[in-house]
């Protein structure tokens, strides 16, 4: 035993064991490094999904998302309803202020999502159902005597985002439509679906449009409400846009506004062939509308007061939003029937 520890061998043995326990650390200290690089990438990779970060200027409103919003409501029902369009009713925590009847094939969704308020709820009321991400239909959205600013939402963490057609930057066309879509598609990280849901509106507006190549271009009147004077579309609104794919021509095109009075008198001297009566909660029925108009002599010689020539559509389908490409058909079938047939 005594020759076999010798103090040379023991040296050796010795100098042996301290490189292998040198050895076991280097390898250990790279396995914990690699470790560790992987959980930084694994965790850069979680912070950043593909496509990510996203920047976008909204009405003058720069902001940047790191990751899709999780939690969204939405104030009107448009906005509500491009966001089922896009698949996307896992992320939505509240909607309010529906306007008409939901599109069919999103009914049974959208009314699985709580409803805050019958118009729109208060900045509390929003901030009960804790979401991250606020998407506004009309500028009414973000009142500020309301205390419903985009700097309040800001304040409080939560971003915002407002339907295009109420920045305010001229005339509202079918394009702003499309690009609305693509732009929530790539804020919440779905813009191959939002790709398809465009092609499949551009197809349905394309199919509408060639029914009525041709034809005689047909004086509307667009009738909101109104008594003492007649709310109507104006010129940069998408409704005119629409009128105008549908084979129309909006009368009061060169109202430069997307809602404005007009007198009667005006509503008179332009001699509308048809009127398109805009359909919403709050603002009367269909019916009565109707029979207001009717009874009003002052209109009794405007031709379509006089052949009775109405169409209806829902509010909803004038805006920037999924439902003006059905409104698109819905309109040219009113103003040209005979093409159609």
């Amino acid at each position: 035993m005594s020759q076999l520890f010798t103090p040379a061998r023991t040296r050796g043995f010795l100098r042996a064991t301290a490189a292998a326990v040198a050895l076991s650390s280097v390898l250990l200290t790279a396995a914990c490094g690699a470790s560790d690089d992987g959980d930084r990438d694994a965790k850069a990779t979680a912070a950043a999904p593909a496509g990510f970060p996203v920047s976008v200027d909204n009405c003058g409103v720069k902001t940047t998302y790191d990751e899709p919003p999780s939690r969204v409501v939405t104030i009107h029902q448009h906005p509500a309803e491009l966001m089922l369009a896009l698949g996307l009713k896992d992320r939505m925590v509240g909607t309010a202020f529906p306007d008409s009847a939901v599109l069919p094939e999103l009914k049974k969704d959208y009314e699985a999502i709580p409803e805050l308020a019958e118009r729109e709820p208060s900045f509390e009321k929003i901030l009960d159902a804790e979401p991250d991400f606020v998407y506004g239909g009309y500028g009414s959205a973000f009142a500020e005597k309301e205390g419903r600013s985009r700097k309040a939402f800001a304040d409080a963490g939560i971003d915002t985002y407002l339907n295009r057609e109420y920045c305010g930057k001229g005339q509202v066309t079918m394009k702003d439509t499309y690009d609305e879509i693509r732009t929530i598609g790539e804020i919440f990280g779905v813009p191959e679906r939002a790709d398809k849901l465009v092609t499949d509106l551009q197809g349905r507006v394309a199919q509408a449009t060639a029914e009525v190549e041709g034809e005689h271009e047909v004086p509307v009147f667009v009738y909101d409400s109104g008594d003492k004077s007649a709310f109507t579309a104006g010129g940069k609104g998408l409704g005119t846009e629409v009128i105008r794919l549908a084979g129309g021509k909006n009368v009061f095109a060169d109202l430069d506004e997307v809602f404005g009075d007009v007198s009667w008198e005006q509503v008179v001297e332009r001699k509308p062939e048809v009127i398109a009566i805009y359909d919403y909660a709050g603002a009367g029925s269909v019916e009565e509308k109707k029979k207001f108009l009717l009874s009003q002599t002052a209109l009794a010689d405007v031709p379509a007061i006089r052949n009775k020539r109405f169409v209806v559509l829902p509010l909803t389908a004038t805006l920037v939003g999924i439902r003006s490409a059905y409104a698109v058909d819905d309109l040219a079938r009113g103003l040209h029937p005979e093409s159609f047939q």
